[in-house]
């Protein structure tokens, strides 16, 4: 079933787009639509008692709205524009007349919507002045004040009303980028802080394995090599992510999906590489995550275990994946000393805080258990039912290590 609401929306959309990207060409397009509305009244038939419809009155009503044209860039001037060739052709010419004041309408609105506060209230001083003037030339009748007074009361009000929605626009725009800032600088930090941690901690054990154990030696600068280019991998995504939409002629960057749980034990490899003993376990009914949701415990366990590397001084670390009823709990112990005094939690830990809320989880560090070692325990709501997969059993404590 076809649905019209949804296609009105989509063409309204599609215009306001085209008239951001081309405000002059929405100016005149007003301006010509304001020149139709003001022609009517010289094409429709007049009784002998009015005043006949002359050219030179119909080409003042063309100088009245050709300043409309300029509307955004000077709305003051085009507005004493407006009311001199106004005022002009009431004294001057005394032509047909019209219903409503467009382009004085116009021009208000736009001066509510664009201008600062000192030109608006100039605008409304000029007003008070102008349109009593213009009924006194008229018909001077109250009724004549009270609807002219009224229309562009509103015009000012609707002026206003835009003025707001733009700038509420604005300021959700910048959230949203600044959001999406902090969430690149998250990806950027995990990334980096990990890959250099590992390979810190294998440069720094090379030179002693050359002179005692050779072979282990090659296995650390294997290490080396496989983590940077590891690194380099995500940070390709990552920023060809970032490319995508910002040359849109151009070819299309791979938008890969964000690491998740199947990538654990390739991270786990990596952190036994360097050194460390890692135990990983899982418990409960293991069920598929959305993407987003695994790629966020990747991310949990790696920043994890990159404190761990860099300032835990541990032998061991252990993984600890526990699924409930629509709920994921993530430890991650070390034997290391434990949480430093003072207030703790660098840009690694309280970006793991974040992820975690960002899932309406919640994620708490501080000493591991009997108060030694560090942790990193981290709680994040899942669905019951992982999509497009059976849930399988994992056998309780089922130990994985090397």
């Amino acid at each position: 079933m076809r649905d019209p609401h949804g296609r009105l929306r989509r063409w309204w959309e599609a215009g306001r787009a085209l008239g951001a990207a081309n405000p002059l060409t929405v100016d005149l397009g007003i301006a010509l639509l304001v020149q139709a509305a003001m022609t009517m009244p010289f094409v429709v038939p007049r009784g002998p008692e009015l005043e006949p419809a002359t050219w030179s009155a119909y080409g003042l009503t063309t100088l009245i709205v050709v300043p409309l044209v300029w509307r955004r860039r000077a709305p003051v001037a085009v507005l004493l524009a407006v009311v001199a060739a106004s005022a002009l052709y009431q004294l001057a010419l005394d032509g047909p007349g019209q219903p409503l004041p467009y382009p004085g309408l116009v021009v208000v609105y736009t001066v509510a919507a664009v201008s600062p506060p000192p030109k608006r209230l100039a605008t409304g001083g000029l007003l008070l002045v102008a349109v009593p003037v213009s009924v006194w030339l008229n018909t001077r009748s109250a009724r004549e004040l009270s609807f002219c007074v009224f229309v562009f009361a509103a015009a000012y009000v609707f002026g206003r009303l835009t003025d707001a929605r733009q700038r509420a626009n604005r300021i959700e725009t910048e959230r949203a980028a600044a959001r999406e800032r902090a969430r690149i600088a998250r990806e950027m930090h995990d990334i980096l802080s990990h890959a250099v941690s590992l390979m810190i901690v294998q440069a720094e054990a090379g030179p002693v394995a050359v002179r005692t154990a050779p072979e282990r030696a090659e296995a650390a600068f294997d290490a080396i090599s496989e983590t940077g280019r590891g690194a380099m991998a995500e940070l390709r995504r990552m920023l060809g992510v970032l490319r995508t939409g910002d040359e849109p002629d151009g070819p299309a960057a791979p938008r890969e999906p964000q690491p998740g749980l199947a990538a654990l034990p390739e991270l786990l490899d990596r952190v036994r590489a360097s050194g460390l003993e890692v135990a990983h376990r899982t418990t409960g009914t293991a069920r598929p995550l959305p993407e987003a949701t695994g790629a966020t415990v990747y991310r949990i366990v790696q920043e994890a275990l990159t404190n761990t590397v860099r300032h835990a001084d541990a032998r061991t670390v252990s993984v600890h994946l526990t699924y409930g009823d629509g709920v994921l709990d993530v430890t991650v112990t070390d034997d290391g000393r434990g949480p430093r005094p003072g207030p703790g939690g660098g840009h690694g830990l309280v970006g793991v805080r974040e992820r975690a809320a960002a899932h309406g989880g919640t994620a708490v560090t501080g000493a591991g258990p009997d108060g030694r070692g560090f942790a990193v325990r981290a709680r994040i709501p899942v669905p019951a039912d992982g999509p497009g997969a059976a849930p399988r059993r994992v056998a309780s404590a089922a130990e994985v290590a090397r």
